[in-house]
């Protein structure tokens, strides 16, 4: 038995380390972002485009790339990915300007729409069912924890320099040899040959109601996810005077939330209440905290506010990707769950544009009850009039 398990361990560690990759692309430059800008003379709006831009690009290249591990195998979509990811991912200490290190960091952002779509791909042909559900809560937990230790390795390394920081991509050259190592030759392709051309069919897919429920709910909560991360230090730092390393903690008890929760929680939540119960109460979660932060008036109260935010969420973004999943036919996997990542990338993108407009007119107080109105609108959609098993 333990001889049949490990090639498949092996290759859920590529999976995992290579899928935390499109978490690293954004966390390890974000602390060292001020100085890039004072030193390249980079303008404080633009500097913002900067960290979020490869969301863009990764949204808009990821079901193209989808497709193509569809049609070729995921594995085959992966390795590549990861080699790109590293080139791309180091030139950026290599910039002497914006325009230039814009590129980078949106070509950066198509190598891991590689890897979102592949990783993806590959967990959605190895598991089915429970397993399935499990597997994607794990690996929610793992982009949840990295997005906590990326950033503080991308702080170290730029302490000296903020070019060292970009440096640390360099880890996916490593993840590519070991890629090639576990994969091999042997390719997950489809099981069946379709007689229609994929894009085709993945297009009918995309139009059917359900799909497109499924896709818009991922990026509502995408958004309202994104309000907490960007908007709420500011709001605590306002308000209670908190310090960045105690915000950072703040934000690091959301991401320990949804990591635990992810990885040993939705599964039997889901098993002992239902799957459509767990994700309801994931959403009813969010909005409630996401109501509740301006009227928070100490730091552990945000703590505890932060850390059930991040369980509501943990139960979210995994039951919707294995609903996804389920409306997916086995040659559409890794194209639909790319699809997903896409949308998912697009809301963070979106969220500074559309919660900025709500700040621009009112006050940081409304952009938190507006994110928790958004909550509450993405649950309605997916339940109303039939659950999402349907």
């Amino acid at each position: 038995m333990h001889a049949k398990l490990r090639p498949e361990w092996f290759k859920l560690s590529v999976v995992l380390a290579g899928g935390s990759l499109t978490t690293m692309s954004g966390g390890v430059i974000a602390p060292v972002l001020p100085d890039v800008m004072a030193q390249l003379e980079i303008d404080v709006a633009l500097g913002g485009v900067l960290g979020s831009f490869h969301c863009l690009t990764l949204a808009l290249f990821s079901p193209l790339l989808g497709l193509l591990a569809d049609r070729f195998g995921p594995s085959r979509v992966l390795i590549p990915s990861l080699l790109f990811y590293g080139v791309f991912g180091v030139a950026g200490a290599w910039m002497t300007g914006f325009w230039s290190l814009l590129a980078t960091r949106g070509l950066l952002g198509v190598a891991c729409g590689g890897l979102a779509a592949s990783c993806l791909g590959v967990l959605g042909r190895m598991y089915e069912g429970e397993a399935r559900t499990r597997i994607l809560g794990v690996a929610t937990a793992v982009l949840t924890l990295t997005g906590i230790v990326y950033p503080l390795l991308g702080g170290v390394a730029g302490n000296e320099n903020w070019r060292y920081a970009f440096y640390l991509n360099g880890i996916a050259f490593s993840l590519t040899i070991w890629a090639i190592y576990v994969f091999g030759k042997k390719v997950l392709s489809p099981k069946s040959q379709a007689s229609r051309p994929l894009g085709g069919q993945l297009f009918d897919l995309l139009l059917r109601p359900r799909t497109m429920r499924l896709l818009l709910t991922m990026g509502l909560s995408s958004i309202a996810m994104y309000a907490v991360v960007i908007y709420a230090p500011i709001y605590l730092d306002r308000v209670l005077g908190l310090s960045p390393s105690l915000n950072g903690l703040v934000l690091a008890a959301r991401a320990l939330g949804a990591a635990a929760i992810s990885a040993f929680g939705a599964k039997p939540l889901a098993k002992l209440i239902g799957l459509d119960r767990s994700t309801a109460l994931g959403f009813g979660l969010m909005a409630v905290t996401l109501a509740s932060i301006p009227w928070i008036d100490d730091f552990w109260g945000t703590i505890v506010a932060a850390t059930i935010f991040g369980v509501g969420f943990g139960l979210v973004l995994p039951n919707l990707y294995n609903a996804l999943a389920n409306v997916s036919p086995f040659e559409l996997k890794s194209s639909v769950l790319a699809v997903g990542t896409g949308v998912s990338f697009l809301g963070q993108f979106a969220s500074p544009i559309i919660l900025g407009v709500v700040l621009d007119r009112s006050s940081l107080e409304i952009v938190f009850y507006t994110a928790a109105v958004l909550t509450v609108s993405a649950s309605f959609l997916l339940f109303a009039p039939v659950g999402i098993r349907s």
